[in-house]
C-alpha cells in the first residue's frame, strides 16, 4: 500500500488508483472558440440520441425518478435512465464529508484538489451500481423472451451493464464538456431536458388520456391546444359553471401553469442580473479601472439540482424499504410507513417523512384545498388540513436550509471564497483603490460580501425553486427544473459571451484563469 505523509488525507491511499482512472484528457493550450462550440453542440446532440437507446432486454418498469426526471436530466427506460444521479450523488457525498472536516483537504492546494476530484470519480462508479443494482431487482423487469433465453439472472446482469455504461457515458460527456466546451454538460443536459417537457406541455395536441377521443373531459394536454380547445368548444353556460376554473387551475398544464413558468422565467432572470460591484484599479496601469461583480445567486443554481438529487434519492430509498422484495423486509426500516408509505404502482409517497419532504406539485396540492377544503381535498387524499400546512411548512424550510449548506459547501470546494477570490485578483494585476496592494488586504474586504452573498443566494435559489415547484409549471418540469433551466441559459449565454472576448483579445485569459 502507498505510503501516506503524515497530516495528509487518508484519501491519499487512492492515488495509484486515481492515476490510472481513465479520463478525458485537458487540451494542451488554447482551444479556439468554434470548435469548443462544436464539442458542446455535438455532445448535447449525443446526449439526446442516447435518450432514445432504450435498455435492450428491458420488460414492465417503474420510473423511481419519476417525480424528479427532469431534473435527473434522463429518460425512463433508456440508457440515460439514471441521467446524473450518480455523479450528484457522488458529489454530494464528498461535499458533505469535506464541509465537516470528515476528510481533511485544503482545496486551494493543488494536490488535494487533484485528490478530491480523483476520488469523485471513483464514487461515481461505486454509485452507479449502488442506484442501479436495487431497481433492477425490484423495478425494472426483464422481458419474458430475453430472461427467458439466457435466465432472469444473466438478464438482470445485462441489464444493469447497461445502465452502468450509460451513466458512465454520461460522466465522460461531462468532462468533455468541461474540459473541450462551454459550461457544464449537466447544466447543458438539466436544461436540454427541461426545455423538451415545456415544449411539449405547451403545444401537445395528442389527448391527455392516450387512446381516447378528445373531449371536454379528455382536451388536448398541451395549454395552448387545451386553451383553444375549451374556447372553441365549451358554451358559456359551460364556463361558468367550472370550465373556467379548470382550464385555469385543473392539472395538467393549466393556464396558470403557464403564467408560473413565465414568472419564474422573468424573476430568476432578474436576480440573475443583480450583483454586488467592487470597485478595481490596476497597480501599474494608471486610469485602468474595473469592477469585481458578486452576484446575488453567487453560487449559481448548483445548491439547487445538489438539493434535489438528495430528495430523489431519499424517495428512492423510501421506496426501496416501503416495496422492495428484498430491502422491504430489513428489520427496523424495512416496510415501515413513518420512513414512506406508497400506493401500489406509485413512486410518490402518500404517507410517512418522505411525503413531507416530497415535492408540492402546483396548487392543487395545497392552496386549493387550503381555500376550500370539502370542494378540493379530494386531491390531497389520505390526509387532514393541518398535514397539508405542515407539508408545504416542511418542504419549503428544507429546501431554504439545505440550499444554504450546499452554497457554503460549494464556495469551500470550488475557490470562490473570499481568499481565492484575492488571489485572483491580486495575480490580474488588479487592486481595490485606497488600499494596499496586498492580498490580505483584499480577503479581509471581499470577507464582508461574500460569505453573507453566499448565505443569501442559498435561500434566494432553495426559496424560489419551492415557491416555483408550489405555483406549478407546464410539462411537470417542476418549477426547480425551470429555475435551474433559465439560470443555466443566462450562465452559459454569459460564458460565451467570454469565451468570444477572450478569442478577440487573447490577454484577457489570464485574467479569467484560462492559459
Amino acid at each position: 500500500m502507498t505510503m501516506v505523509e503524515k497530516g495528509k488525507s487518508k484519501l491519499y491511499y487512492l492515488e495509484p488508483l486515481i492515476k490510472r482512472y481513465p479520463s478525458i484528457k485537458k487540451p494542451v493550450g488554447h482551444v479556439h472558440f468554434r470548435k469548443k462550440m462544436l464539442w458542446t453542440v455535438g455532445i448535447l446532440l449525443f446526449y439526446f440520441v442516447l435518450t432514445n437507446v432504450m435498455i435492450y432486454g428491458l420488460g414492465e418498469t417503474m420510473d423511481m425518478f419519476s417525480e424528479f426526471r427532469a431534473i435527473m436530466a434522463g429518460a425512463s427506460g433508456s440508457l440515460m435512465h439514471l441521467g446524473i444521479g450518480p455523479i450528484v450523488t457522488a458529489s454530494i457525498i464528498l461535499q458533505l464529508f469535506v464541509g465537516a472536516k470528515i476528510i481533511k483537504l485544503d482545496m486551494s492546494d493543488p494536490e488535494d484538489k487533484a485528490i478530491y476530484q480523483g476520488t469523485q470519480k471513483i464514487l461515481v462508479i461505486v454509485m452507479i451500481f449502488v442506484e442501479a443494482i436495487p431497481q433492477v431487482y425490484g423495478y425494472l423487469t426483464p422481458s419474458s423472451a430475453f430472461s427467458g433465453a439466457i435466465g432472469t439472472g444473466w438478464a438482470k446482469f445485462f441489464i444493469i451493464i447497461q445502465l452502468a455504461i450509460g451513466s458512465y457515458i454520461v460522466f465522460l460527456m461531462d468532462e468533455t464538456v468541461s474540459k473541450w466546451g462551454i459550461g457544464s454538460g449537466i447544466s447543458m443536459f438539466i436544461c436540454a431536458g427541461v426545455a423538451q417537457a415545456i415544449f411539449t406541455g405547451t403545444l401537445n395536441w395528442m389527448p391527455t388520456t392516450a387512446g381516447e377521443a378528445l373531449s371536454i373531459s379528455n382536451p388536448p394536454s398541451g395549454v395552448l391546444p387545451k386553451t383553444i380547445y375549451f374556447v372553441s368548444n365549451m358554451s358559456v353556460g359551460e364556463f361558468s359553471g367550472g370550465g373556467f376554473e379548470k382550464l385555469f387551475l385543473h392539472p395538467p398544464n393549466a393556464v396558470l401553469y403557464l403564467i408560473g413558468t413565465v414568472l419564474i422565467f422573468l424573476v430568476v432572470a432578474y436576480l440573475e442580473s443583480t450583483s454586488i460591484e467592487i470597485p478595481l484599479a490596476h497597480g501599474r496601469v494608471r486610469g485602468a479601472r474595473g469592477r469585481y461583480p458578486i452576484r446575488l445567486i453567487y453560487a449559481s443554481n448548483i445548491p439547487v439540482i445538489l438539493m434535489s438529487a438528495l430528495l430523489a434519492n431519499v424517495n428512492m430509498f423510501s421506496l426501496l424499504l416501503w416495496s422492495h422484495p428484498t430491502m422491504s423486509r430489513i428489520p427496523l426500516i424495512g416496510g415501515k410507513w413513518w420512513i414512506g408509505a406508497y400506493h401500489v404502482g406509485e413512486t410518490k409517497p402518500f404517507a410517512g417523512g418522505a411525503w413531507y419532504v416530497s415535492r408540492v406539485d402546483g396548487v392543487h396540492q395545497w392552496f386549493l384545498p387550503m381555500l376550500n377544503w370539502d370542494g378540493y381535498k379530494h386531491y390531497v387524499p389520505d390526509h387532514s388540513y393541518w398535514q397539508v400546512i405542515v407539508h408545504v411548512l416542511v418542504y419549503l424550510g428544507i429546501m431554504v436550509f439545505g440550499s444554504i449548506l450546499f452554497a457554503k459547501f460549494w464556495i469551500e470546494t470550488t475557490n470562490m471564497g473570499p481568499e481565492d477570490v484575492a488571489k485572483q485578483i491580486q495575480n490580474s494585476g488588479m487592486q481595490i483603490p485606497g488600499f494596499r496592494r496586498d492580498p490580505r488586504v483584499l480577503k479581509k474586504v471581499l470577507k464582508r460580501y461574500i460569505p453573507m452573498v453566499t448565505v443569501i443566494s442559498g435561500a434566494f435559489v432553495g426559496g424560489l425553486a419551492a415557491i416555483a415547484d408550489m405555483i406549478g409549471t407546464v410539462g411537470n418540469t417542476s418549477g426547480t427544473g425551470v429555475l435551474l433551466a433559465v439560470g443555466i441559459i443566462i450562465r452559459l449565454y454569459e460564458e460565451i459571451g467570454k469565451e468570444q472576448m477572450m478569442e478577440m483579445h487573447p490577454v484577457l485569459r489570464g485574467f479569467f484563469g484560462n492559459e
